[in-house]
């Protein structure tokens, strides 16, 4: 089974967040390294317990619809919270 390392970009669907997985390449002629990613949408049971930023490794697995195909194998890091702006009055 593959699996694959990412950071999640959105989680505001129902049981499913969206990790972007980035390779780098080298160019052929030029030898320069570039940055591709991919956006892979995961099934997890409940999207609550993860926060954009969090660092995943995700596994392929069965279809769970049309376009899922992977699932969240374990949390690597977590994101930091962000503390909350004070409002200032004037």
């Amino acid at each position: 089974m593959r699996t694959l390392q990412g950071t999640i970009v959105s989680n505001r669907m129902v049981k499913t967040v969206v990790v972007r997985v980035d390779h780098l390449r080298q160019h052929d002629k030029y030898g320069k390294f570039y940055r591709i990613s991919r956006k892979y949408k995961v099934h997890v049971e409940n999207s609550d317990g993860f926060r954009v930023g969090d660092t995943v490794r995700i596994q392929e697995t069965r279809p769970a619809s049309k376009e899922k195909r992977w699932k969240i194998a374990e949390v690597l890091r977590r994101a930091v919270a962000e503390p909350a702006e004070s409002k200032q009055a004037n």
